[in-house]
């Protein structure tokens, strides 16, 4: 199953993918929750019925993706738990050289996020704005202390991330917060993909990024250091995981920062992150509006 959040006269709605159309579930199957995290915390009970509503969808319900105005899948995440350092080509690259031990954790908050096709918004205070495509995993279950081995349960879907960077101001302390959190730099989305879709733990997969057309990243999420269920694992033993959360899986080489000479993304640039089964987030770089 594939799901959006869209804006609609009144309010905002899920839908879900059917061959070329998106469904309007707010019409078609309105006795479902109208949050995607709440729908995805329902599991197979939401899926039966999302299937059903799929086939009797009446017309007025069907609609093209041209037509939507996506929203983050998720609006407001209880938690957004980033991952640095975990592709072994990206820490050699790095000022950190060292492959870590254990991960790399930092967070980042729901005013950072924007949609599919919306701008990513480059702050006027600096123009050291860097790329970042990175598989997130969308949690659907609560679960505190979950070991590895059913951490998997607890992830109801994948989808895309940009985790573009303001680089001065992520190394202006050792705390990378900063650098990761200015208003509107997170792009998450379209769609998130249910877990039965894609291979355990989302491995296997080719992620690629783009600025203008040009290839920047290319990796494969198997070559992530730290696996999405040994992410989860990790996360649990520090806090309860919730559904809607996001656990952003970390990015691979070729990022700007990391160039000789330094490549930055600025206004007037669109920068694509796509995931092999996952989908394809494209995102127009704007100016900040003061």
């Amino acid at each position: 199953m594939r799901y959006v959040t869209f804006s609609k006269p009144g309010g905002t709605a899920v839908g879900a993918r059917a061959g070329d159309a998106i469904i309007d579930l707010s019409i078609a199957a309105p006795q479902l929750p109208p949050t995607l995290e709440a729908i995805l915390a329902l599991g197979g009970l939401a899926t039966e019925a999302v299937e059903h509503a799929i086939k009797k969808a009446a017309r007025h319900a069907r609609l093209l993706p041209n037509e939507l105005t996506y929203l983050p899948p998720i609006l407001r995440p209880g938690k957004i738990i980033c991952v640095g350092l975990n592709y072994i080509d990206h820490v050699s690259e790095s000022p950190y050289k060292n492959v870590p031990d254990y991960p790399v954790f930092f967070a980042r908050f729901a005013n950072s996020l924007v949609a599919h096709q919306q701008g990513l918004v480059r702050p006027h205070v600096s123009e050291e704005f860097d790329y970042e495509g990175e598989l997130v995993a969308v949690i659907g279950k609560r679960g505190r202390y979950v070991p590895r081995d059913r951490a998997l349960d607890l992830v109801a879907g994948y989808s895309v991330f940009n985790d573009a960077s303001l680089r001065d101001y992520q190394f202006k302390s050792t705390q990378w917060l900063v650098g990761k959190d200015f208003d509107g730099t997170g792009a998450f989305g379209p769609e998130v993909v249910t877990a039965d879709e894609l291979a355990a733990g989302a491995t296997g997969l080719r992620l690629t990024t783009r600025l203008n057309g040009a290839v920047v990243q290319s990796a494969n999420t198997s070559d992530m250091i730290f696996p999405v269920n040994q992410l989860v694992a990790l996360i649990s033993e520090v806090m309860t995981l919730e559904p809607g959360d996001l656990i952003v899986t970390g990015t691979p080489a070729g990022v700007g920062f990391a160039r000789n000479p330094q490549l930055w993304m600025a206004p007037g640039d669109v920068c694509e992150v796509e995931i092999e089964g996952v989908g394809l987030l494209r995102n127009p770089v704007v100016a900040e509006q003061q």
